[in-house]
């Protein structure tokens, strides 16, 4: 048994050192063990939290509804969200900023900001010269950038959240619309980074919504493609969507469900907001009729009609989505006026006609990306609000050609569902099932450069060149390295947007800058003068386009080789020693197992040096990489996805990676070649070719951004700081509203108190009126000066009220305890007699418990009654209005000590073990146990007088292991008796049975 110990020792001691590390693990994930996602819509935000035990659900706000309006009303010194802020916007239009995040993004020439100026002509834009943007001007002390609102925004979405999960969030996926470019979703980043948001993914809206299609939908994909269409039209834009569903093969988890997004088309400005806007126009020249004559002003120039015909609007286009016709009315609309108006829906759709024109655009855009038609389209599924409008239904199943239009799916919390999925996915926290996402690019981008060219014999010129670096409808996250190999000096290159063609005159205008940024090197020329002996691999730029959508440089380098011999014993000694290391980490060195990234970079960079013959002069100056790691080209969320599927120009060069390693190192290859042979001689080693030598020199990189430039590091630490001051702000001005309702409770409780039987009878008529007279002090002091007193002071107000009453509420509640505390005392003593009673009754032979303990427990039941009767006499003589002597704590008390006594001896007893029976002269017992049984008693045999007890008779060969000391014995053995055990009890075992034992023995 010791040697078994000793083996599982190791075990243990394992087994808490795992248990350490995964308890440093779940220490570490503890800020992190609840996440969120944020649908941000033009109208309305919908927030959903993932925490264990909570899947994935819909957050409630403070109203206890599941969507918030996305609208903020700034004052001078308080701050209005969600509800509050809709509310305010009659009251105070020009404070309360809504459908903000068109301004995202935009300078102040975008066509945008003159829309937003026209449809909200109350707010007063501000011109910021340093970025070019707008921004709100509420007062001349009170101004806010767009991001800045958002911030604001996310900071309360992510208070409704940890008010619903019980615990901070600090991660969270926040959805965009698919047709933001490379500016507006780095003004949402900024944004999130003001509020102390951990953005773990900017998905795309109509990407979440099929993702919460696909997970709810988990059974129904299979291998064979299945294509689905999704026509979301919210409040600001509509998107239309073609997703591909089937299972693909990963690496790590088998067949897994995969979305891919095929075809995208937008109308940025369709939507229920621009149907609102058109309702309200014909309401207030309704209203403008009815006072024809009577010399009144024009309603469009009152923003508070304005915008109470604008919340009247939103109700009638939701109603007539229901009925034919609906009346119209608004008490007080100006001047006191009332207002009242039929409209029907035709003339609801008269006024919308043109919107309505627009409908199938989005869809024809998104078969054109696919590259499909409509008869490959499954099913076409409608999200978004306003495709609740009949019309829109309508027209837009005339354009897709099918019998009927899915409303499967919610159309309001889709997005938030597949957003949390995702972000769960993201998590460390949560291991979710994975589901592979394969997002596009909507907008190509392409890097541009100029370089000198020999036309002639001694003409040369500037050859402008463009290589795509991001194709349109390409995957993405996806990671790329361009080689610059003609360049041996500083220079410059462009990054732009690549073919916009596909977007209007219009839309060209609102998508702002077509230049992304110019990337300015510095250090080329002193890289090759360190390395003047090696040869030059080029410049290498890697690029990295993230899971957010979001382009960026990473690193530039100049990258040399040459030929280097080594001994070789250092040879061998490095090979083994990367060999041992490769083992370890599962490495090899076999093609397959190529997967990480880096190594992905380091090896295909130099692949499409030899392979692309196509134009050998500009293959020559400009080579184009995909680095192409499998976890780059999907989802990053589930590690399956990782292994997706790769674009088709990436296989491409991970087949010219996974050849060059042979061409490149043939001592390698040759060692690995030989690890099983014996060893060669001295003169076969030092026959072995010289291997390459890479050096990779960093060159400098300064980015001049031309599209949108970011907030400076100080603006944007000055904004982050001046959102916490506000947010502190409004924390205190709570702490101050919850202490003066505190205050103002108790007073108005104390008052009506003071009338109650039950308070009237333990005080007398000097201390009510003493009390009253505070109480009516301190509410005339909280109406006349409670407006301007501060936290402390309502505190400290409340704590000398409840210090004046605490002895009448005293009285009170003990006179209220002492029936229920005296009445279980009582029983507890009872029980408590019956128990000693009886246990004084059993039989000396049979008893358990000492003298001691018995006299224990009878001195504290007599202590208890005695101090029981003494203290309920003694309160009966004291007045009703002095301080009581029977307490309930001291009741309490008498019952735990009790019951502490009680509870020993009942133990004792529960694991007492019975007394032995004392044996007579014969060996007999003197009486028989009453737990024996009958077999036992008949089988124990006394021996005659010239026999001992060691002596045993010859048993029967059918009654072998009947004995009873074989059957005490059985119990003692995990697997029952062994041979050895009856060998010994039974030796006239017969001989044939001896195998037994020799297979034990074993």
């Amino acid at each position: 048994m010791a040697a078994t110990v000793r083996r599982q020792r190791p075990r243990w001691l394992a087994c808490w050192a795992l248990m350490t590390v995964l308890l440093a693990d779940l220490l570490a994930l503890s800020d992190t063990l609840a996440v969120m996602s944020v649908d941000l819509g033009s109208e309305s935000m919908k927030v959903a939290i993932v925490k264990p035990g909570v899947p994935m659900e819909i957050v409630l706000n403070k109203e206890s509804r599941r969507k918030t309006p996305v609208t903020v009303t700034l004052k001078e010194n308080e701050r209005f969200f969600g509800d509050s802020a809709a509310s305010m916007a009659i009251k105070n239009p020009k404070a309360t900023l809504r459908y903000f995040q068109h301004l995202l993004g935009k300078q102040e020439n975008n066509p945008h900001v003159a829309l937003y100026k026209a449809r909200f002509p109350e707010h007063e834009l501000g011109f910021d010269p340093q970025r070019q943007t707008v921004y709100f001007q509420i007062s001349p002390q009170l101004q806010f950038s767009p991001e800045e609102v958002l911030s604001m925004l996310l900071n309360y979405s992510r208070s409704l959240a940890e008010d619903f999960a019980e615990q901070p969030i600090k991660d969270a996926v926040i959805t965009v619309p698919a047709f933001f470019n490379q500016a507006e979703r780095r003004a949402v980043l900024q944004a999130a980074r003001m509020a102390g948001l951990k953005v773990l993914q900017l998905i795309n809206d109509n990407t979440a919504t099929a993702l919460s299609y696909g997970v709810f939908r988990r059974k129904d994909i299979n291998s064979t493609a299945q294509n689905i269409m999704f026509y979301d039209m919210g409040s600001g834009s509509t998107v239309c969507t073609i997703v591909t569903y089937q299972t693909v093969k990963t690496k790590d988890s088998g067949m897994q469900p995969q979305l891919q997004i095929r075809g995208v088309g937008f109308d940025r400005t369709l939507g229920g907001l621009e149907m609102e806007l058109r309702l309200r126009e014909h309401l207030a020249g309704l209203f403008n009729e009815q006072r024809k004559g009577q010399r009144a002003k024009d309603v469009r120039e009152n923003p508070r009609a304005m915008a109470k015909l604008l919340r009247e609007a939103n109700r009638l286009k939701t109603v007539l989505s229901a009925n034919a016709d609906h009346v119209a009315q608004i008490e007080g609309l100006m001047d006191d006026v009332d207002f009242k108006a039929k409209v029907t829906r035709a003339e609801f759709e008269e006024l919308c006609a043109d919107l309505f024109e627009r409908v199938p655009g989005p869809v024809q855009q998104a078969l054109q990306s696919a590259e499909m038609k409509l008869d490959e389209i499954e099913q076409v599924i409608l999200v978004g609000g306003a495709t609740r409008v009949p019309k829109v239904q309508e027209v837009l199943l005339k354009a897709v050609g099918k019998e009927e239009l899915g409303k499967n799916i919610n159309a309001d919390e889709a997005a938030a569902m597949g957003a949390v999925y995702q972000a769960a996915a993201l998590s460390k926290a949560f291991k979710v099932k994975p589901f592979v996402v394969r997002d596009a690019v909507i907008y190509p981008i392409l890097v541009e450069f100029t370089r000198e060219v020999e036309e002639e014999t001694g003409v040369r010129s500037l050859k402008h060149n463009k290589r795509i670096l991001f194709s349109r409808m390409g995957p993405y996250p996806q990671r790329k390295v361009i080689t610059f190999n003609r360049y041996s000096h500083d220079f410059n290159f462009h990054i732009n947007y690549g073919d916009l063609g596909f977007l209007g005159p219009e839309d060209l205008r609102v998508f702002g800058s077509q230049n992304l940024t110019t990337v300015k090197l510095k250090g080329v020329g002193e890289s090759f003068k360190k390395y003047p002996d090696y040869e030059s691999k080029g410049i290498k730029a890697h690029f990295n386009l993230d899971e957010s959508g979001v382009l960026s440089l990473d690193r530039v380098e100049s990258v040399f080789e040459t030929l280097v011999e080594d001994s070789p014993e250092e040879e061998s000694t490095l090979t083994k020693l990367g060999n041992t290391i490769s083992s370890l980490f599962g490495g090899g060195g076999t093609p397959g197992t190529k997967e990480n990234g880096t190594d992905a970079v380091q090896e295909e960079e130099e692949g499409p040096v030899e392979g692309s013959k196509d134009e050998p002069g500009e293959q020559a100056e400009l080579k184009e990489e995909a680095e192409a790691p499998a976890e780059d080209t999907s989802s990053p969320p589930p590690p399956e996805a990782k292994g997706a599927a790769a674009p088709e120009g990436e296989k491409a060069t991970e087949k010219d990676g996974g050849d060059k390693p042979e061409a490149q190192k043939p001592s390698e290859k040759g060692e690995a070649g030989s690890e099983g042979a014996p060893p060669a001689p001295e003169e076969e080693k030092k026959q072995k070719p010289a291997r390459k030598q890479r050096m990779v020199e960093e060159i400098g990189v300064e980015l001049v951004v031309l599209d949108l430039p970011d907030l400076p590091e100080d603006q944007l630490a000055r904004s982050a700081q001046k959102l916490q001051d506000l947010t502190l702000r409004d924390l205190q001005k709570q702490e101050r509203e919850k202490a003066a309702n505190s205050l103002e409770a108790f007073i108005f409780e104390t008052q009506d108190k003071l009338y109650q039987p039950e308070y009237q009878e333990v005080s007398t008529e000097e201390q009510r009126e003493d009390i009253s007279g505070k109480l009516s002090a301190t509410s005339t002091w909280l109406e006349d000066e409670g407006f301007g007193a501060t936290t402390a002071m309502l505190k400290e107000k409340l704590a000398e009220l409840r210090k004046l009453c605490h002895g009448l509420f005293f009285r009170v509640e003990e006179r209220k305890k002492w029936p229920e505390r005296l009445s279980a005392l009582d029983n507890l003593l009872n029980h408590s007699s019956m128990f000693l009673k009886g246990a004084r009754l059993i039989p000396e032979m049979d008893q358990i418990f000492t003298e001691v303990e018995m006299t224990t427990l009878e001195k504290i039941i007599n202590e208890t009654w005695a101090w029981k009767n003494a203290t309920v006499a003694e309160q009966a003589k004291l007045p009703a209005t002095e301080k009581p002597v029977l307490l309930s704590k001291d009741i309490e008390a008498k019952m735990a000590a009790l019951d502490r006594e009680v509870q020993y001896l009942l133990n004792k007893a529960k694991f007492a073990k019975p007394r032995p029976r004392p044996r007579d002269k014969n060996g007999t017992r003197a009486e028989a146990p009453l737990n024996a049984s009958a077999s036992d008693q008949s089988e124990k045999v006394i021996p005659p007088p010239g026999q001992t007890e060691d002596t045993k008779p010859i048993p029967e060969p059918e009654k072998e292991t009947a004995g009873p000391e074989a059957a005490d014995s059985e119990p003692l053995e995990l697997g029952g008796p062994t041979a050895e055990s009856e060998q010994k009890e039974h030796p006239e075992q017969p001989t044939g049975q001896k195998g037994t034992l020799k297979n034990d023995e074993l």
